[in-house]
């Protein structure tokens, strides 16, 4: 038996309390981690707030985790004692499914969200299965190392998904917490990038993530002097846009990405894809070889997001800074400062 002390939300919108629970005996094949830092990101406040419709409370919230395995199922694999590790939004599949058998683990339909029917990590320790424990590379940055976990892996997936290549040009709409990734991951992989941003004053960060291009997302003049160019146009907000001015951004057979959550029907016209071959996608996070390929990636390229440290104990202030836009770009809790 094993007990957890977790900041929990109790109901919708409410804010987080320190609270303590019974794990129960470890699963077989689970992995019992000691949390040492924490990411902070969007889907958190969304499930807080149950905007999906999806929460059971009480729950602790927080699936950008960097840890130490501290305690192993007697099913579990790979792994040992002491290993840093990362769980990310995904912390269970079935492993038996065609979509895990086929290596896409993160699609199983009976996939387990980390914190979606159990508990997360803004806590001191978190249990996953031992293939959604992912372990670290030697030489990341450990502090920053855990917004890739869950952000940086969505950001990156369309790129693996389909097989962008380095020349391509590629645009990222967004520079928050999502598109400040992307553009370093699109920069590193040889694109020509564009950034996209409603928010002026975030132009000279956005080139200095690497952006070729910037270009406001409100000026449909700016938006229509590109069309017909880009390979790749990911969508990393959550908010309604010009669909039409974006969608023809993209060359022939260029593809607009969704990963962020937007919650509102995208209006499509059917010409404006089929005259051209364009296509319109979107994806969750990736699988457990997706996102150990990005630890590397992002190690090697020394690709860190950048962060804004919080210790544990601040959560919900570190939560009200998110929630009021003020993040720049990503919040990092600080379990050993709590």
């Amino acid at each position: 038996m094993s007990t957890m002390q977790g900041w929990a939300v109790q109901e919708a919108g409410k804010p987080l309390v320190l609270s303590q629970f019974d794990l129960g005996p470890l699963a077989a094949e689970d992995v019992e981690v000691a949390v040492d830092y924490c990411g902070i990101c969007h889907s958190d406040l969304s499930m807080i707030d149950n905007e999906w419709g999806m929460s059971r409370f009480p729950f602790v919230p927080g699936h950008e985790v960097v840890g130490r395995v501290t305690a192993l199922g007697a099913q579990a694999k790979g792994l040992k004692i002491g290993q840093r590790v990362g769980i990310g939004w995904t912390s269970a599949s079935c492993m038996h499914c065609h979509q895990c058998l086929s290596g896409h683990q993160n699609l199983c339909p009976e996939s387990q969200a980390t914190i979606g029917g159990r508990h997360g990590g803004f806590a001191d320790k978190l249990r996953a299965h031992w293939a959604w424990t992912i372990p670290l590379p030697d030489g990341i940055d450990l502090p920053s190392a855990g917004p890739l976990l869950c952000g940086g892996i969505t950001v990156l997936k369309p790129f693996l998904a389909y097989s962008i290549s380095p020349t391509a040009r590629v645009g990222i709409v967004g520079i928050g917490g999502l598109g400040h990734m992307a553009v370093k991951f699109a920069r590193a992989w040889g694109c020509e990038v564009t950034a996209f941003t409603s928010n002026a004053a975030k132009a000279d960060e956005a080139r200095s993530f690497g952006a070729h291009h910037v270009v406001s997302s409100r000026d449909a003049n700016a938006i229509a002097a590109i069309a017909g160019s880009l390979d790749l146009l990911v969508i990393t907000v959550n908010v309604t846009l010009d669909w039409p001015a974006l969608i023809g951004t993209l060359a022939p057979r260029g593809r607009m990405h969704v990963v962020g959550a937007v919650l509102e029907p995208i209006p499509v016209s059917a010409f404006s894809l089929i005259m051209t071959e364009r296509e319109i996608s979107g994806s969750p996070t990736g699988s457990p070889v997706d996102i150990a390929m990005l630890l590397d990636y992002a190690t090697r390229h020394d690709i860190r997001p950048q962060v804004e440290m919080f210790p544990m104990s601040e959560v919900n202030a570190a939560l009200k800074h998110l929630a009021d836009g003020k993040a720049r770009y990503r919040i990092v809790l600080e379990a050993k400062a709590a």
